[in-house]
């Protein structure tokens, strides 16, 4: 299995170690080409803005958005989650590639010093999941077909819809490889 993942700013790194530990073949995805011939993708966490300025300079937006509308099975965390959602709550635009329906809150628990830690229920993982959340994100607003998979008090930390899962911890950070392993399910369920 070929996963991608996107190369332009973030836990790239931390996020390819954890797929290779699963078995896939990690391609790091920088430019259009670079999505060819992938199962799945995967969106890092980093900084919101700063990756969909990058994806729009190197003409990534289109490309991305068209290979995830047609179904390739994408997973984003955090700033990740952000730039798949329809929109933010925030004023201020930012790139976005609409293909989760969405609306997020930007840094909705706080700043760099209210990071936390905490044992999340996800559904379809039988034991807590252990999340970092670092200037997370949560999910204002769900669209009518996303699933809720994780809250942290009532708010939906962990969506899906169809082919796009979001969360907005950071997975990577923990070495527990369960919800990257919920991503290459998906590639098999496709």
């Amino acid at each position: 299995m070929r996963v991608g993942v996107l190369a332009l700013q973030g836990d790239v790194r931390e996020h390819a170690e954890i797929l290779e530990g699963l078995g896939a073949d990690v391609v790091l995805v920088r430019l259009p080409e670079d999505l060819t011939d992938i199962d799945a993708l995967v969106l890092p966490g980093g900084e919101s803005t700063t990756i969909g300025k990058l994806a729009d300079r190197y003409g990534m937006v289109e490309p991305l958005r068209a290979a995830i509308r047609r179904g390739l099975p994408a997973f984003g965390t955090c700033a990740g989650m952000i730039f798949l959602s329809g929109s933010t709550t925030e004023a201020d635009p930012q790139v976005q590639l609409g293909v989760l329906d969405v609306v997020v809150q930007r840094n909705a628990f706080g700043r760099q010093a209210e990071s936390f830690e905490a044992d999340l229920a996800v559904e379809g993982i039988a034991e807590p999941v252990h999340a970092v959340f670092i200037r997370a994100p949560w999910v204002e607003k769900v669209g009518q077909g996303v699933d809720v998979l994780a809250e942290v008090d009532g708010h939906p930390v962990m969506v899906r819809e169809g082919n796009v899962l979001a969360s907005s911890f950071h997975p990577e950070l923990t070495g527990d490889d369960r919800i990257h392993a919920l991503l290459l399910a998906m590639v098999e369920e496709a």
